[in-house]
């Protein structure tokens, strides 16, 4: 019998052309439950700033809104960015969530800014030095997580031995040698960031030391998925996600478009090299080519668990691909019991 592989969302609350943010975080908040209902694992919310089309800014705040309104599945972040806050700060936001939502909180921590470099000035003048030091802002978490600092001269009391995952992620292979040091579960970025997956996935499983945490490595991949009742029903979707793309490579970043038809200029553009490599790990399409998709996914990468992200105009197109999605894995993973 082959494991089972889990399967999470990464969300970024993009929000859709004549949508507010409101309105998108309400969505947010609707996909959890539906993904609550349809056994997913976790949900988590990515960091990023200074966008007009991202209300995944306020990471901890919005874990609060789902966890709230969920009841069993993992809710955390996807993750925060630690060159933008104080490790004391986020021991003490995450010790609270997990002693509001017990069993259910986890931390992923990420590297980057989640912004531009004039932004992360501002949010923290000293971002480039605590982008360096990620490896030791990391220990100071673990550090006021722990049952031993209890006698430190600073504290996170409310974090003190509590239950609370942390998670490195990343999108190079600095990341897996850092994950696999420290003996913790990696998340790779691979749903925009393809170039290094394989790498850093053998890098962390060669190289990875068992921990109090763990005694075996752990990987999480990111994947782009939409489903469709027809393959050009989701191509027609995907137009939106090839357009934002776009829009992120030429800076001229707009809310999420609405869908249009495939046509031969989208096509162009979709095989560019620079947008065709940033969209590789796309799986679009009917149920079964997605599971096709997936499949080949999963023996190439040998993961334990898929976070997807889902990048779709209508809430209603969204909720479909995320519940035919989930009866995707529930088939891969009854087709490798029975083998």
């Amino acid at each position: 019998m082959k494991k089972q592989i889990a399967h999470s969302i990464l969300e970024l609350a993009i929000v859709s052309e004549g949508s507010t943010f409101r309105e998108t975080l309400q969505h947010s908040l609707e996909l959890a439950q539906v993904a609550e209902a349809n056994h997913y694992k976790r949900y988590w919310f990515a960091e990023h700033h200074n966008s007009a089309s991202v209300g995944s800014s306020a990471t901890s705040l919005l874990i609060v809104y789902v966890a709230e309104n969920t009841s069993k599945i993992r809710v955390g972040s996807g993750g925060i960015m630690l060159s933008n806050h104080s490790p004391l700060i986020i021991a003490e936001q995450f010790g609270t969530l997990a002693h509001l939502y017990p069993n259910r909180i986890d931390l992923g921590l990420g590297r980057a800014p989640g912004t531009d470099t004039l932004t992360a000035q501002e949010i923290r003048s000293d971002f480039m030095k605590a982008a360096h030091s990620f490896p030791s802002e990391i220990e100071k978490i673990e550090h006021y997580f722990s049952k031993t600092n209890s006698k430190g001269k600073v504290r996170a009391p409310i974090a003190e031995d509590v239950d609370v995952p942390i998670y490195i992620l990343g999108s190079s292979t600095d990341s897996a040698h850092l994950a696999a040091r420290k003996g913790l579960p990696y998340a790779f970025a691979s749903h925009f960031a393809t170039d290094h997956l394989m790498q850093a996935l053998t890098i962390y499983r060669d190289e990875f030391q068992p921990s109090e945490v763990m005694d075996k490595p752990y990987t999480i991949a990111g994947v782009n998925v939409i489903i469709a009742e027809t393959d050009e029903e989701a191509q027609r979707m995907f137009t939106s996600l090839i357009r934002m793309f776009l829009g992120i490579l030429t800076g001229n970043s707009q809310p999420l478009q609405p869908p249009t038809e495939m046509t031969e200029e989208l096509q162009d553009i979709f095989h560019h090299p620079n947008v065709h490599q940033m969209l590789k790990y796309s799986f679009v399409g009917t149920k079964d080519a997605v599971k096709k998709q997936t499949k080949a996914f999963l023996e190439q990468t040998q993961v334990d668990e898929l976070i997807v992200v889902s990048t779709i105009y209508d809430i209603q197109d969204r909720i479909k691909s995320t519940e035919l999605f989930a009866e995707v894995m529930s088939e891969i993973n009854s087709d490798d019991s029975a083998n």
